[in-house]
């Protein structure tokens, strides 16, 4: 009998033991903002891989490497944007079978569907909505750490209210506006802003990688040259020869232009990264009235 209390001891901490140093879950996200929540939800106990993570990378001319395609093969759980924004990560699943791998399609998850404006990670509900899945799944993983999971969302639900009150600021000063983009990159939070954004379908054809019309041209030129839009937002990261020349129109033309990017920029947080946004937006239209 002692025998056998002493091996179901032995039993008992070696297993505690290996819990406790089990290896993080690992995550693989098509791009670094994404990966970001995941870390930041997930904290200690997963291990993030970001695919696009380079902010002077332009993302629609990705190739996936060899290293990545391992890393997919690797994962517990892949995220990625969908709806058209990062086609090559459906090859790289496909490539990389696992009936133990968990797919989560951000699109999927506020209902956006292919031809709908893919850059969802601007629409302030977005990373809310994906935090909390995460959370959810990480919690069914790794059911020990379900509490700091919970608080760990909690905190990150409570660190977008910063964000949430800039925007309802600015709202609040400058809803009614019209501006425009060489992209349509910042179009959810133009919709949160309650801005009129003009020359749409220019900014479709920049984005779909075809030229703009020579009408459409023409409109945003006139629109800058005349100051019918009080803001220019320039894609700074995937930029084109025409997208150059509207930015040089515009500051030539004194409407405000501020830069944004697809990637979060090295050293920043989404949170850092968003407001840092806005309060470029907000010094641009600084002592503007409508």
């Amino acid at each position: 009998m002692k025998v056998l209390a002493v091996v179901a001891f032995a039993t008992v901490v070696s297993s505690a033991s290996a819990q406790a140093t089990s290896a993080p879950i690992p995550v693989v996200a098509a791009e670094n903002f994404y990966g970001d929540i995941a870390r930041q939800i997930g904290g200690p106990y997963v291990k993030v891989t970001s695919i696009l993570n380079n902010p002077d990378q332009d993302p629609h001319l990705f190739e996936a490497s060899p290293s990545v395609g391992r890393a997919v093969s690797a994962a517990r759980y892949v995220i990625y944007n969908g709806i058209d924004y990062d086609p090559w990560m459906s090859n790289l699943l496909e490539a990389a079978r696992s009936k133990d791998r968990r797919q989560i399609v951000v699109a999927d998850l506020i209902g956006r569907k292919s031809g709908d404006n893919p850059h969802i990670w601007y629409r302030p509900a977005t990373m809310l909505a994906l935090a909390k899945a995460l959370s959810a799944a990480f919690a069914t993983d790794d059911p020990s750490h379900k509490e700091e999971f919970a608080r760990f969302l909690a905190r990150f639900e409570d660190s977008l209210k910063p964000i949430e009150s800039k925007i309802a600021d600015i709202r609040r000063r400058h809803a009614g506006l019209s501006v425009t983009a060489t992209e349509p990159i910042f179009g959810y939070m133009f919709d949160a802003l309650g801005m009129n954004v003009r020359d749409q379908s220019f900014q479709l054809a920049v984005m779909n990688n075809t030229e703009p019309s020579p009408s459409d041209i023409a409109g945003f030129e006139n629109d800058l040259k005349t100051r019918r839009v009080g803001l220019l937002i320039y894609n700074s990261q995937a930029t084109d020869a025409v997208a150059d020349h509207m930015k040089a129109l515009a500051e030539a033309s004194h409407v405000p232009v501020v830069g944004a990017t697809e990637t979060e920029p090295a050293g920043e947080n989404y949170q850092q990264w968003v407001s840092g946004e806005l309060d470029a937006v907000d010094h641009a239209l600084a002592g503007k009235t409508h």
